[in-house]
């Protein structure tokens, strides 16, 4: 009796610890960027500045959720005529298009690391399959908020006459990289 009492002890630990964990968003660490070529001359390079949303992972059944909002009227050029210009129609039409957002559809883990995500990019009202490469993950106890946290950074290549911002192409670059540094802060 003893011992079965024993082992469902340790089933149910097991199980919880198998349980999926959500990780919230840290919006002063997520700040994604995007690169392209402008006329050749240089690689620009400007970030969205409010970002939200939640990664829930299940390490032991190696599977993963991810929801990230953009807001397109933080964009940060580093010149404030410039956000106002990429703010309008021709590009990100924040006032139409307040949000961009990516949701997971599919995580790939190598080992105990993810290496990709797979999801679905909605820029514009247009919505296009991107797979993130995912070049670093790592979990562990946050030395400052106390719980753990998890982060990576991400990437992709996108075209970004596909989502209606096609506008000065091919003097400047249709193709942008897309790079997402995240961290999530484990939710009570």
């Amino acid at each position: 009796m003893k011992q079965c009492a024993l082992a469902m002890a340790w089933l149910m630990a097991g199980s919880a610890w198998a349980a999926p964990e959500t990780y919230v968003i840290d919006g002063k660490h997520t700040l994604p960027r995007f690169s392209y070529s402008h006329f050749g001359y240089s690689t620009q390079l400007s970030r969205f500045d409010k970002t939200s949303g939640t990664i829930v992972l299940d390490k032991a059944a190696k599977e993963g959720s991810a929801t990230i909002t953009i807001e397109t009227s933080s964009v940060n050029t580093g010149y404030a005529l410039f956000n106002e210009h990429i703010q309008e129609a021709d590009f990100f039409d924040a006032a139409k298009f307040p949000t961009a957002t990516f949701v997971s559809t599919q995580f790939h883990f190598d080992g105990d690391k993810i290496n990709a995500i797979d999801g679905l990019l909605t820029i514009k009202g247009v919505s296009k399959d991107v797979t993130l490469s995912v070049t670093s993950f790592m979990c562990m106890p946050h030395p400052m908020a106390k719980k753990e946290a998890c982060g990576a950074n991400a990437r992709t290549v996108v075209k970004r006459s596909e989502f209606n911002m096609g506008k000065h192409v091919p003097y400047v670059s249709d193709e942008i990289t897309i790079d997402i540094p995240v961290e999530a802060i484990k939710k009570h």
